[in-house]
């Protein structure tokens, strides 16, 4: 008799084990599968497939062919490459101030600008390089930039890089940790795929190609921002700002800019 009552005990519990594992299972892809992506802004509801495959981080479908992820590829024509930042030669940059000339009137006699454009003075020079190719080429959308690129041989390019990058610039006191920083500059936000701003744009860290934003206006980092988030600006190189950006509220775009913009000159009246 006490054998079988142990055996039968041994069942209860077997069978409250096995109920209450189902439950959680049930509860963890409730959550995982249904709660928690349709807490983010640009949830859509859809199959359990794709909430499946959204969870884990995984495309959808296989066979198809992305055709925004497919043209991301050829987002831009320009190979960066660490060879880019080496310092120029006198000459270059004699030539580059030459050239550019033709660009005071938006950029500034000395690359700073009071109307609204990028500042140039200082950037990287390969940030410089891919922008201008880009213009020359289409890949980056702007009707004055385009008729202003498109006689620019490579030398051109690369002289006028040079000159603004030899040029001095608000770069002596960069983004660091030991001030107050928006979150999305300091830390970013990993929930919605939004890498730190401070992780690429200098300061603590520069990637290859990445401009340097201190100081650049207020509008002007507005309207990059939101011409990313629309698709409108498309030489990113395998969608890096533009799935930044997608995921940037109204709100985040315009903290971010400010920041960036404390630096900034007065915008001329």
């Amino acid at each position: 008799m006490p054998q079988r009552e142990l055996a039968r005990g041994r069942h209860r519990l077997a069978r409250i084990c096995i109920v209450s594992l189902a439950l959680l299972s049930l509860a963890a892809i409730l959550i995982g599968f249904i709660w928690l992506p349709s807490a983010q802004a640009d949830f859509s509801a859809g199959t359990m497939w794709n909430s499946i495959c959204r969870a884990a981080g995984v495309p959808s479908t296989w066979g198809e062919r992305d055709v925004t992820r497919a043209t991301a590829t050829v987002a831009s024509d320009v190979i960066l490459t660490p060879g880019m930042r080496r310092a120029a030669p006198a000459a270059a940059v004699g030539r580059g101030a030459t050239l550019a000339l033709n660009c005071t009137m938006c950029h500034g006699a000395q690359g700073m600008s009071r109307s609204n454009a990028p500042n140039l003075a200082g950037q990287y020079p390969e940030v410089i390089i891919k922008q201008l190719s880009d213009y020359k080429s289409g890949k980056r959308a702007s009707p004055i930039m385009a008729a202003l690129s498109r006689n620019l041989s490579a030398d051109n390019i690369n002289d006028l890089a040079a000159y603004y990058a030899s040029l001095p610039k608000a770069r002596t006191a960069p983004t660091t940790y030991d001030e107050t920083l928006p979150a999305l500059v300091r830390v970013g936000a990993p929930m919605r795929n939004i890498a730190p701003c401070i992780s690429c744009h200098g300061g603590v860290d520069q990637k290859l190609g990445a401009p340097w934003l201190e100081g650049m206006p207020k509008d002007y980092l507005v309207q990059q921002l939101q011409l990313f988030q629309h698709g409108e600006r498309r030489n990113d190189g395998l969608l890096q700002m533009r799935n930044v950006a997608h995921a940037m509220t109204p709100q985040e775009i315009d903290s971010v800019a400010t920041f960036y913009a404390r630096k900034a000159l007065p915008v001329a009246q």
